[in-house]
């Protein structure tokens, strides 16, 4: 018998009191998560189907075993004399790597196999996994004889690698022992064997005041990441491990100043001298993980926004649907990938453990973001973990359950028989982008249709000069599999030219008639858009600057002027979250002589964009860290709160900046009449295209 300590006990309550423990009660008896009880129950009535017992709830919910006396004695019997086996392969997979990484540098193999209570051949196994594990995180891992285990690693790349072991592995525990932590009850052992429940406890709830007061919201996943890094920093710490002092100066950033707090804080409660190091290993993470609110972002990003644009008309033209009007998407791709981009530049561990899952239900969407984001983002690797993520961002704007796109292959060898069954089946297993492969011999091949089929395959040099092939060997090497994958990927819109993408939509009635509610929303849809670009368009002004004094002084006058207009009531409010969002990165847009100073503040009444033209250029920091000698100051102010047709209209005006060399040359002119025609141009374009479509 297979049996946990836990699932031992929760037989040992249930046989006890009969009908007397519910799945809450024994969820508080024994300091767990309701959820973390009912998955030890299904591993239970295994158990006890194999004693012909089954488990039964009374009407109250309550838990007894129901059956003969003698099954269930022979059932108490047997769990009394076995010994529970509480470990998984991965939890001592994570009892070896905390050893590894806390007890180092060499080890003996005997000694270490002897403390996991594993055979030394298992330890072995055990190695080889984390030694390719460590591998991603810059950490060697050797064993030589007569000298045994040896690691070398910097303290920043262990800690990466066994926070992100704990996160792949076990991020479930971690969320079910801080909701027990929370209810209040106390944890007699460390967390996973290792982490102390009241650093654990006390972490979270000074993370989650911290960030609730910064007003910083972060997805689920990035939060616990976050707090298992900064209870990994303070014990690590505390055990003398140290990061290595890199004399980086104090960061002005809203991210640094967040994790300076929280370190104040827990170095105060815990007396562990967390270190400016530490702080700004821990901004990088909260860095790589922040979340902004989708509508927090509607015209950050200049640069990356238009990238992601391009990517969206790149993936419609391939697959001939049209998303390029999809605000939503645009939205939810600009906050995921902010993020993403600053991991995958810090190299940072990433994964997704719904990847082969999106690969093989959605392969030529997944084929199609690829080579999208090669192309646009030919400076960063993206991996197929992030590519998946971006994947579900497509899928749920097509709100798609399945491709109706089929490949189809055909493999030609000189016979049709032997090798090339062979080679059929290995396509198939090995290329789950592939849904049918046929096999032709040379002669069959003269007069097959081969319209039917998206890619020819063969075994040999095939005599003909006006068919498009691809050559592989009858074994299938890895080097073939990447030369059709390959060629998959830069022909997806010849694959879905000939083919419906989507499933054909139920055919339904013209609409003639709206609903009262209907009708409701959609005038108050018109109405936003009216005042939206109406507060746009008179709120307008250009300005020239012939002696000034650096552009915050610029920014202050203008600020100071839209107060006069009644525009703003506290442009002394305003100016300090512009001089915020400045400390937070460059606003500068590269390539061009133009800066986009932008903020949301409450005393903003409308929407309000205008221009100061300098006639000497200012230094400042751009968007991608350079430096942007900029001639034209754009402003942008808005109110805190905003609906999502308010949104759109901000942000076609901030993605037209640089959308070619005419917007270019327009925007940073000083020609009023100029801009303002462009502007109603922008907003003739969206009420054409987005406001009613049937």
């Amino acid at each position: 018998m297979v049996i946990t300590s836990r699932e031992k006990s929760i037989i040992d309550l249930i046989v006890r009191t009969s009908g007397k423990h519910t799945v809450h009660s024994l969820s508080a008896f024994l300091h767990v998560s309701v959820r973390t009880i009912q998955r030890n129950l299904k591993s239970i009535e295994k158990i006890l189907n194999e004693y012909d017992l089954t488990l039964k709830y009374t009407e109250n919910e309550g838990l007894f075993i129901d059956g003969k006396n003698e099954h269930i004695y022979k059932l108490i019997q047997n769990i009394t004399d076995v010994d529970p086996i509480d470990e998984t392969p991965e939890e001592r997979k994570l009892s070896l790597l905390v050893t590894l990484l806390h007890e180092g540098p060499s080890f003996k193999k005997q000694v270490l196999a002897k403390q996991l209570g594993v055979s030394t051949a298992t330890l072995t196994t055990y190695l080889d996994d984390l030694a390719d594990w460590l591998s991603k995180f810059s950490i060697t891992l050797t064993r030589k004889r007569g000298v045994g285990v040896e690691l070398y690693a910097d303290e920043a790349s262990k800690r990466r690698a066994l926070a992100s072991f704990v996160f792949v592995y076990f991020y479930e525990d971690i969320i079910e022992n801080l909701y027990v932590l929370q209810k209040g009850n106390y944890l007699k052992e460390p967390v996973l064997g290792y982490f102390s429940p009241e650093y654990l406890l006390a972490v979270e709830q000074i993370v989650n005041q911290t960030l609730n007061n910064e007003r910083t919201k972060l997805i689920d996943s990035d939060y616990i990441g976050l707090i298992v890094h900064i209870c990994l920093s303070l014990q690590r710490t505390e055990a003398n491990f140290v990061l290595q002092d890199d004399h980086t100066e104090k960061e002005d950033t809203n991210e640094y100043n967040v994790m300076e707090t929280i370190c104040k804080e827990l170095k105060e409660r815990f007396s562990v001298p967390l270190t400016s190091s530490d702080i700004h290993f821990l901004t990088v993470i909260l860095k790589g993980s922040k979340v902004q609110a989708e509508g927090a972002i509607y015209y950050d990003s200049i640069l990356l926004g238009q990238l992601i644009k391009n990517v969206i008309q790149d993936v419609s033209a391939q697959l001939h649907v049209d998303l390029s009007d999809d605000f939503s998407l645009y939205q939810g791709l600009l906050a995921h990938m902010e993020p993403s981009i600053f991991r995958l530049k810090q190299e940072m561990e990433l994964f997704n453990p719904l990847t082969e899952d999106i690969k093989r239900k959605y392969p030529v969407l997944f084929m199609a973001v690829k080579k999208s984001l090669e192309h646009e983002f030919n400076d960063i690797d993206f991996p197929d973990d992030e590519i998946a993520f971006i994947v579900l961002h497509f899928g749920s704007a097509l709100l798609m359950n399945e491709e109706k796109v089929k490949i189809n292959a055909v493999v030609v060898c000189p016979t049709g028989i032997g090798a090339s069954k062979m080679l059929a089946s290995r396509i198939q297993k090995e290329l789950a982008e592939i849904n049918n492969v046929d096999i032709l011999s040379m002669n069959d091949f003269h007069s097959a249709n081969l319209e039917q089929y998206d890619i020819i395959l063969s075994t040999v040099r095939l005599p003909f000069t006006d068919v498009e092939y691809t050559l592989v060997s009858p074994l299938l090497s890895d080097k073939d599999i990447g030369f059709i994958k390959n060629h998959l990927q830069n022909n997806v819109e010849k694959l879905t030219r000939k083919k419906q993408y989507l499933k054909p939509a139920i055919q339904r009635e013209p609409k003639t008639s709206y609903h009262a509610s209907e009708v409701r929303n959609l005038l108050q849809e018109i109405k936003e858009v009216h005042f939206s670009m109406e507060a746009i368009l008179n709120n307008f002004r250009v300005y020239r600057k012939q002696e000034a004094e650096g552009h915050k002084n610029v920014l202050k006058e203008m600020v100071e002027q839209t107060e006069q207009d009644g525009l703003i009531q506290n442009s002394n409010n305003v100016m300090r979250q512009l001089e915020e969002r400045e400390k937070k990165g460059g606003l500068g847009i590269p390539n061009t002589n133009m800066g986009l100073f932008h903020c949301r503040d409450e005393s903003v009444q409308e929407l309000i964009f205008q221009v100061s033209h300098l006639d000497e250029p200012c230094k400042v920091k751009g968007m991608d860290d350079g430096e942007v000698h900029m001639k034209s100051l754009l402003l942008m102010l808005a109110p805190v709160n905003l609906s999502k047709r308010e949104q759109e209209i901000l942000s076609i005006i901030s993605t037209s900046l640089i959308e070619n060399n005419t917007s270019m040359m327009i925007f940073s002119s000083s020609n009023e009449a100029m801009i303002q025609k462009k502007l109603e141009g922008l907003f003739l374009d969206y009420l054409q295209h987005n406001l009613i479509k049937e």
